[in-house]
Formats: structure tokens, sequence, C-alpha cells
């Protein structure tokens, strides 16, 4: 399996849709990459993601907004498409397995920041994500 894992801003508030009895959530993720030239010049590259988001838990819609910082992870696809004046385009896209919200604020207890739950995984039978139980060798770590 290709995975793919990207972490970005949102460019705009999501959008539901039912398709066949099932809700997708569709939102776009752009991560900005910033480098310098040959020429020691600042760029910036901005890649853009296309994501949908098939679930039956649909909580999380109302924090896809515009500017939300997010981790997102699935299987990429390439999409071929021929633009208005005739040229040749690409977009990627991904089939997303997982998505996380990502803020500065402190996390509550139950893994929420200001009441935003941290993680939604996409099928109702994936079980959230746990310590071990009796602690583990990370326990030692200064951070």
């Amino acid at each position: 399996m290709v995975k793919l894992q990207i972490i970005g801003n949102l460019g705009k508030d999501c959008t539901t849709n039912m398709v066949g009895g099932r809700n997708v959530i569709n939102f776009s993720v752009a991560h900005t990459e910033k480098y310098k030239d040959s020429t020691g010049m600042q760029k910036e590259r901005t890649l853009w993601v296309e994501c949908a988001y098939w679930t039956d838990k649909t909580g999380i819609v109302p924090y896809l907004r515009k500017g939300q910082t997010v981790y997102a992870e699935g299987t990429p696809e390439v999409r071929s498409y021929t633009r208005n004046d005739g040229s040749a385009g690409a977009s990627l896209t991904m089939r997303v397995l997982n998505v996380q919200l990502i803020g500065s604020a402190s996390r509550g207890e139950g893994g929420e920041s200001n009441g935003i739950p941290d993680r939604f995984p996409a099928a109702a039978s994936e079980a959230p994500m746990t310590a071990p139980a009796g602690g583990g060798a990370d326990d030692d770590l200064p951070f």
C-alpha cells in the first residue's frame, strides 16, 4: 500500500456530501515549503492536496474550517485533466484514512484541545490510540 501523509492548512471550509448512502467530507490541504534556490533567493512552493474522507462520523465537520492546521493520512491518487486553454494539468488527491486537528493550545483530559477531539478514525471499529499498560520505555524521556 502506498501511504501519503500531509500536515498543512485548510484552504477553505470543508463540504459534506452523501454519496451512495455514505458521507464524504471533502477538504483541501495546502503545505508550503520554503527553500533557497541556486542563487540564494528565498522561494516558496505550495502543494495542494484535495482530500476525500469517507466516514459515518461527521463530528469533525464543524472544526474543518479555512486556516485550520490538520494532519491527514491516506492513499494518494494523481488525476490528469485538460485545462480550458488545452494544456495538460494534474492534481493530487487523497482518500483519507485518518485526520487529526493540530493546534497550539494545551491538551485537556481525553486528548482534546479546547473541546476539539484530536483524532477521528475512518472506521468505527478502529480503536483510539492509547499508551501501553504499565508505562513503556518512553517514560524515561526528558520531554
